[in-house]
């Protein structure tokens, strides 16, 4: 079987209390899920995330690798796919879909955006970051 890993984030941006999650409409499928994208040659998942996040969208985050969810599944006959996601932060760019992979781009309040996602184990990715971000200390 044929192995494959990308890395990707859940990008949000907070205000006051509340946050918001950045869904991307992926091009391939027309699914709604997170950036992420195949590692290249000797990268790190934080690296690959990072590249990912601004290709696909234009932005940079800063990533917090205290949360780290890996999701393995088929894409297709014969391929086992890992994917690693990371927290991250928005801190800049500008908000712009790379047109090649990305039909669309939204923020989304948590709850908003479940239902949004088309892929169950998007979904509970997306729980466990929320379990996450309620269990941080509040000064973030």
């Amino acid at each position: 079987m044929k192995k494959e890993k990308s890395c990707g984030a859940i990008v949000y941006r907070t205000r006051d209390s509340w946050v918001e999650v950045l869904l991307i409409r992926h091009k391939n499928g027309g699914h709604w899920a997170f950036p992420k994208g195949h590692v290249e040659k000797q990268e790190t998942e934080e690296e690959t995330a990072l590249r990912e996040i601004k290709e696909e969208t234009g932005l940079k985050v800063k990533l917090d690798t205290s949360f780290r969810r890996m999701v393995t599944f088929s894409p297709k006959p014969g391929v086992l796919k890992d994917v690693v996601y990371f927290a991250g932060k928005l801190s800049g760019g500008d908000q712009k879909a790379q047109e090649a992979e990305v039909t669309g781009m939204e923020w989304a309040a948590p709850q908003e955006a479940l239902n949004r996602i088309t892929f169950e184990n998007d979904k509970d990715t997306l729980r466990a970051f929320m379990r996450w971000w309620e269990s941080r200390p509040l000064n973030d």
